[in-house]
Formats: C-alpha cells, structure tokens, sequence
C-alpha cells in the first residue's frame, strides 16, 4: 500500500518501469496492428493505464508518442499526438469510477471518431484555414468510422480481461478499492 506521506507526483521505481513499459506496449500493439488502418489497441490500453495509474498514465502516453515521433519522424501528424492521446487520459479520468466495459467501448469509440478531425487541427492552422480542415475532415471520414469500429470492439472485447491481467499484477486500483501496491 502507498505510504500516506509519500510526496505527490513522485514516481517509484516501479511505477517508472511499469509506465514505460505500458508506452512500449501501446508502440507495439500498433506496429503489430499496422497492416489494418486506424486499427489498434490504444484507446483500451490508455483507459485502463488511467484507471490504474490516474494522471501519472500520461507518463506512458509520453513515451508512447516520443516514440511514434523517433521512428517515423515528427511530421505534422506527430504534433496531433502531443494533444490528443493526452486528451484521452484526460477523458478517462473523467469517468474513471466507471467500471462498464460497455461505457468504455462507447468512450473508445467516440474517441475514434473525432480522433481524426482533432489530428487535422493543424491543418486549420497551417493549410488554409476552415477549407483545409473540412477537406481532411471529409477525406478522413472512412478511416474515423474504422477508427471508431475498432476502438469499440477491442474495449469492449479486452476491457475486463486486461483490466483483471492489470490488476493481479497491479492490485485494485485506488478508485475501486484499495491503493496500487510498490511491493511486487
């Protein structure tokens, strides 16, 4: 159990690598994901990083896009990332006392949708205003829907297995019972 004194925002060892780890992760299932567009386990693995960890999963959302940015260079899609995986932490805290895997998918699935449409904010700023986002908007449309399909089968599939994985390996996270336990 945490100590009541230990200093807030202050990581642990363990807490380091098990973050960095779930960034890994998230590069990973999506490289191996990389064959279907727009297909990929994010939106399940980041909802249930928040539950167990809160705001401190944006230390993995943090690595994950650090990542995508070393690989595949930092275009003008890398800067959508630096907003909107941390939107999803953000999301996620919001309803993180929620506990249906249907909430999530739904969650997920809306998360697909506009995902697209906050990734070209962008191109409002930098290719011509409203004319340049509503053309990416409207091109983009088939790959929100598949966006928006994934997310919600694979957290609809995955929440309560992962979430259960998580947790004997992690304990109850502190929002349904008691505080992630330091010792192994």
């Amino acid at each position: 159990m945490r100590s009541p004194s230990r200093p807030a925002g202050k990581l642990t060892a363990r807490e380091i690598c098990i973050l960095a780890l779930m960034g890994a992760l998230l590069f990973a299932t999506k490289a191996a994901l990389a064959s279907i567009p727009n297909i990929n386990l994010n939106a399940v693995i980041i909802i249930l990083t928040t539950i167990f960890f809160g705001w401190r999963a944006m230390y993995a959302v943090a690595v994950y896009v650090m990542l995508e940015g070393l690989i595949f260079g930092g275009g003008v899609w890398w800067f959508g990332y630096l907003y909107t995986w941390p939107l999803l932490v953000a999301i996620a805290m919001a309803f993180r006392k929620n506990d249906s895997a249907l909430m999530w998918a739904v969650i997920a699935a809306v998360f697909g949708l506009v995902f697209g449409p906050l990734m070209y904010l962008e191109w409002f700023a930098i290719n011509g205003g409203w004319e340049g986002f509503f053309a990416m908007w409207v091109a983009g449309i088939p790959y929100d829907l598949t966006h928006c399909g994934g997310n919600f089968v694979f957290t609809l599939a995955l929440y309560r297995p992962l979430y259960r994985v998580m947790e004997k390996f992690l304990g109850t996270p502190a929002v349904h019972g008691k505080q992630i336990s330091e010792e192994t």
